[in-house]
């Protein structure tokens, strides 16, 4: 037990001078410790003179840590010391032992510390289960608390520094993010977005000499007020962003052309059954139900004769008319009840068929779409005659063709390394790039800026620009124009090595930080977390 107490003061007050422990009682659940200041005054907190008359002295149990697995229970002795100086305010005072009290705490300054990275690093919710983990019980709000009594940290001023915006509430409100790209730490949280805001805070680092940004134009605005010296540098891969989607509305505006390149239909596949091959030239294949009812009567009524029954005994037994008997028993086959019931009668859709064959043709199947369709151009029938009819075209046998790809899927597949794409699809991409000159062109046009931009090849812009505005992409021209009004960015981006990925992956992070807090991400308070817990 002697060589208990050194170990243990070393071990609970580490960084703590003039501190004396006096004894340790260790039990099962707990570590009892007596300690006392080993100073021989204090200093005024009010004048600051020093005094060694002590006025009186008292108890205090600021709570800390486990140790080892049991609670520490300390009991700390301090003293009231009497001000000497006749001038001072304070007639008294009680010294305080520094990194292990303050004034009016309950806990020591090393659990105040845990405490605060406990809730830098998992907030308050999750802060406080873990905190009763290791035998602390604390409540989410104080551990917040103790995160937001940390200093406020000072922003220092990097050299190369990236920039981007966050959600506070997305959609609707938003802040900047700024990024040290050298050290890959977030240096400072902005409220908002506003190109003011940055230009401030620009202004007061004149050592910025790279800004990196995305194409937004209140970023270039800040940063060419704020930091006129500063190069700014467009990010590469919101560049390749916004031709991603120059790419797909050019693709989008030749989608014709898409669907006019198409496989030859298989002979050796069918998706009907057989029971529909037969009935198909049928005025009312299988499905519907008059037809299915009168084909279910003529068996039965057949069934019957066929046992020796006379026509009105299987009236009797089925519950029909004499003449509904005699018309079923008269008729071969269910079919011939059926003439002059389909075929000969006239229908109002009769005259909007050939619309619904070539919206059919197209790829619209949705009758109650193509009923919505065919009432502006004059059809006054029921959605019901739609239906039957779009009906009788999907169970009918029809050649089975591969539908033409998205435009979408297009871009996509130009947009990838060739070496990417499976040999099906670097046929099919062939095939549309021989049936349409424009895709073609897009297609050069988007490996040649990939070369460019992988490659930081910045002095081939020019060039680009030239061949893009010789063909016919509209959308690549106006991508063109964005290019030229932020000239200077785009061609330090593709030439200079620094880009804003590091800025993306901190505002990922903040979003990571936001859930954790439960709608008490305060700016001042995410703040910290962002900037202290990094």
């Amino acid at each position: 037990m002697d060589d208990l107490v050194p170990r243990l003061e070393g071990l609970l007050f580490p960084s703590v001078a003039g501190v004396a422990v006096l004894s340790v009682d260790v039990d099962v659940e707990s570590v009892n410790v007596r300690v006392q200041s080993s100073a021989a005054g204090y200093s005024c907190p009010g004048c600051g003179g020093w005094s060694t008359r002590v006025h009186s002295c008292y108890l205090r149990f600021p709570v800390d840590g486990p140790v080892g697995g049991r609670r520490v229970r300390l009991s700390l002795r301090v003293r009231r010391f009497v001000c000497v100086s006749s001038s001072c305010a304070r007639r008294t005072f009680v010294e305080q032992i520094a990194g292990l009290t303050r004034r009016h705490g309950r806990w020591t300054e090393r659990l105040r510390a845990v405490l605060a990275s406990v809730g830098l690093a998992m907030a308050g919710r999750a802060g406080a289960r873990l905190a009763g983990v290791f035998g602390v019980s604390v409540s989410r709000s104080t551990v917040l608390r103790m995160v937001e009594e940390l200093p406020d940290p000072e922003p220092p001023s990097p050299r190369v520094v990236g920039v981007d915006e966050y959600a506070t509430r997305k959609g609707r409100a938003y802040g900047t993010v700024l990024v040290d790209a050298e050290t890959r730490r977030p240096v400072d949280l902005l409220p908002d977005r506003e190109a003011s805001s940055l230009a401030a805070w620009l202004a007061q680092r004149p050592g910025v000499e790279v800004v990196c940004r995305d194409r937004a134009p209140f970023f270039a605005e800040g940063a060419t007020a704020g930091a006129p010296q500063a190069v700014q540098v467009a990010d590469r891969w919101h560049l390749w962003h916004n031709l991603s989607e120059a790419a797909e509305r050019a693709v989008t505006r030749h989608r014709q052309c898409l669907r006019a390149v198409t496989p030859d239909p298989s002979p050796a596949v069918t998706t009907e059954p057989v029971l529909q091959e037969e009935n198909a030239d049928q005025p009312w294949p299988t499905g519907f139900r008059f037809a299915d009812r009168t084909r279910a009567r003529h068996a039965a009524v057949h069934a019957l004769l066929a046992a020796g029954h006379s026509r009105r005994a299987v009236q009797r037994q089925l519950g029909m008319t004499y003449r509904t008997v005699k018309a079923l028993a008269d008729a071969a086959t269910p079919e011939d009840l059926f003439q002059g019931q389909w075929q000969n009668r006239p229908s109002v859709l009769d005259d909007y068929k050939p619309y619904l064959d070539d919206r059919w043709s197209e790829g619209c199947t949705n009758a109650w779409k193509l009923w919505e369709e065919i009432i502006p151009l004059g059809y006054k029938g029921s959605y019901q005659r739609v239906r039957a009819y779009i009906r009788l075209k999907r169970t009918s046998p029809q050649p089975v063709t591969a539908p033409p790809p998205s435009p979408r899927t297009v871009a996509g597949w130009i947009l990838r390394r060739p070496t990417a794409l499976s040999e099906a699809e670097q046929i099919r991409l062939k095939s549309f790039l021989a049936h349409c000159p424009e895709l073609d062109a897009l297609t050069r046009h988007v490996r040649s800026f990939a070369v460019m931009l992988t490659e930081r090849q910045g002095e081939r812009l020019p060039a680009w620009l030239d061949a893009v505005r010789q063909d016919d992409l509209p959308s690549l021209h106006t991508l063109a124009a964005g290019i030229d009004r932020d000239w200077d960015a785009v061609m330090a981006g593709l030439t200079f090595p620094w880009n804003s990925g590091v800025v993306e992956g901190h505002v990922n992070r903040i979003k990571m930080l936001k859930r954790q807090m439960f709608g008490r991400a305060g700016f001042a308070l995410l703040r910290k977390r962002v900037l202290l817990a990094s």
